[in-house]
């Protein structure tokens, strides 16, 4: 009898441990538990340590929590002002509802893939080149915008979109690199010629500064005179005023004698041209025909 009994509770025991075996369960910290009781979704969602379920009756399926980073493969399009380009995007999206993403959609990761595509292309055809190259934060939200709607019901929220790289053509980058080096050039060109003009307006004061004084202008020159001779140069060049050479050349004639002005030849075609008149013809005296003829 007794024998009988242990072997009663040994079996139970057993039965026991199978179905703790078979009912228990741990669900991770970054996980939920959906349980499904003969098809009919519970409304209790498990939180994250160890529970248990009826084996045999019930269905636990875990749904992951954490951030999905998602690529989303290149878009080709053409944008608003007619311009082909590839672009490509990254979404970071999470699970709120662990029921709905299970219940309401099939593979909620496959249909998040879908929609960030189709809405890349949408986005991509609404915008310009210029907004895809310089205004990407507002073309996120957009995007995000555009995802969004329709995945909260999935119990999905989208986190985050991002564009990653715009693919242009090798014509259009060469047009665009065109453009650029012509628009660093008119700027330098204009920034040139706001110092020249600047520096005119300086040297301008400063002639007539040193017209005002001469002095300043020896100075000038002794300060270029210690400047280049600071550099150990071989060979020094002094700039010579042409007024002094002037007054040393009227220095060296003598007094008294008037100078004298040579005098410029006259060209050609103001020099007079004498007319040459022809030989004078002779005189026929009257009747000197007849002696002639007398004569005969």
């Amino acid at each position: 009898m007794v024998e009988e009994l242990v072997a009663a509770g040994a079996t139970l025991a057993s039965a026991g441990v199978v179905y703790v075996m078979a009912a228990a369960r741990v669900v991770k910290q970054y996980e939920r538990g959906v349980v499904f009781r003969l098809g009919r979704l519970r409304d209790e969602v498990r939180g994250p340590g160890f529970t248990m379920i009826v084996p045999f009756v019930d269905r636990l399926q875990k749904v992951n929590m954490q951030v999905v980073t998602m690529p989303v493969p290149a878009q080709e399009g053409i944008t608003r002002d007619n311009v082909t380009v590839r672009v490509d995007a990254v979404v970071y999206f999470k699970v709120t509802g662990p029921s709905e993403a299970i219940v309401r959609v099939e593979d909620y990761r496959f249909a998040v893939a879908q929609m960030a595509q189709t809405s890349l292309r949408s986005i991509i055809g609404k915008s310009e080149l210029d907004d895809l190259l310089s205004n990407r934060e507002k073309l996120n939200q957009g995007l995000e915008l555009m995802i969004d709607s329709p995945a909260v019901e999935w119990g999905v929220t989208i986190d985050r979109v991002e564009i990653k790289d715009v693919s242009l053509p090798e014509t259009m980058k060469r047009s665009m690199a065109r453009q650029a080096e012509a628009d660093r050039e008119r700027r330098a060109r204009v920034i040139n010629a706001d110092a020249e003009l600047q520096a005119s307006k300086k040297l301008a004061e400063a002639a007539q500064q040193m017209a005002d004084t001469p002095a300043a202008l020896q100075l000038r020159l002794l300060q270029t005179v210690t400047a280049v001779a600071a550099e150990k140069n071989s060979t020094l060049v002094l700039p010579f005023p042409v007024e002094l050479l002037r007054f040393l050349e009227r220095a060296q004639q003598p007094t008294g004698v008037p100078q004298q002005v040579p005098q410029q030849p006259v060209p050609a075609q103001q020099q007079p041209v004498q007319e040459q008149l022809p030989p004078p013809v002779p005189r026929l005296e009257p009747g000197s025909e007849g002696s002639n003829s007398g004569q005969d």
